[in-house]
């Protein structure tokens, strides 16, 4: 599979929630996720199963959320894809209790893949947005 192949696949199985647990498939078993929050850049280890978690943990939060990819590039080895994640807030929140309102989340990510498998990636999420919603859900 060529590295967009991955990706998009992990995206359909793995990041949208619907299988999770294949992330085996997809991921190395120590990636390293480069993650921005507010100019502050943090690197997490993560694995297949801890990755799974994660994605559980959106479900969780959000119920069965869809994800639509809006863009995807690939250069050799490295692919951009740019997405918007829709759910419902069934789950607390940074501190928001449940609202049952929809939340929509628009991110993107640099994914670098090696052997068939994606073994770093550097996300940026538009958690302000997100915040925004949340206050404005659990107000209204």
């Amino acid at each position: 599979m060529t590295a967009a192949e991955v990706v998009r696949i992990f995206f359909e199985k793995v990041r949208s929630g619907r299988d999770p647990d294949a992330a085996h498939n997809y991921m190395a078993e120590c990636i390293l996720a480069h993650q921005v929050t507010s100019e502050n850049e943090v690197i997490v280890e993560r694995s297949p199963t801890n990755y799974a978690d994660h994605v559980r943990e959106m479900i969780e939060a959000y119920g069965s959320f869809s994800i639509n990819i809006q863009e995807l590039l690939a250069q050799d080895n490295r692919v951009y894809v740019r997405w918007k994640q829709v759910g419902t807030h069934i789950g607390v929140v940074d501190g928001f209790l449940p609202t049952g309102k929809p939340i929509v989340e628009i991110a993107s990510a640099v994914y670098r893949v090696e052997d068939g498998k994606i073994i770093e990636y550097w996300i940026q999420i538009d958690r302000e947005g997100i915040r925004i919603q949340l206050e404005r859900n659990a107000i209204a």
